[in-house]
């Protein structure tokens, strides 16, 4: 996760939501691939943290299946990263902080909770999330001209 968090920090120095994807291999405890957002930067909606690693680790291993992978998020995925995590079969889902508004996890559409969810990951949520939390916050903070 602290792979994921300097991905977010460097998301945040490019003027991006400081959000950061790490995917790790657990039979080789290596990181295949880190992202941050760069839905600005890059012109791209999808251009999310996870979808981001997800495409980097894809055209590594020249496969969109990622099974048996973990993907390691700062924030919650949304929708449209739930979905393409659950096509890609990643195995197992770590975040930091929720996200009470845009959130898909453990929020809003519970997206692998649904009955036409045909993958679903283990999840684990609340990792390093004060850090993820707290870098969110102050980087929304900031855009906003606030100072507390």
């Amino acid at each position: 996760m602290r792979a994921a968090l300097h991905e977010a920090q460097a998301a945040a120095a490019a003027g991006e939501a400081p959000i950061g994807a790490v995917i790790v291999d657990p039979a080789t405890d290596s990181i295949i691939a880190a992202a941050g957002n760069a839905p600005i930067s890059t012109h791209d909606p999808s251009g999310h943290a996870e979808i981001r690693a997800m495409r980097l680790v894809a055209e590594k291993l020249g496969n969109y299946r990622l099974t048996g992978l973990e993907l390691f998020v700062t924030l919650e995925p949304c929708a449209m990263c739930a979905g393409a995590i659950s096509h890609a079969r990643i195995g197992r889902l770590v975040f930091g902080a929720t996200d009470p508004k845009g959130g898909a996890v453990i929020h809003g559409p519970k997206f692998f909770d649904q009955p036409t969810c045909h993958w679903r990951p283990a999840v684990e949520h609340g990792v390093m999330w004060e850090e993820s939390s707290a870098m969110l916050k102050d980087f929304f903070r900031q855009r906003r001209g606030k100072t507390r």
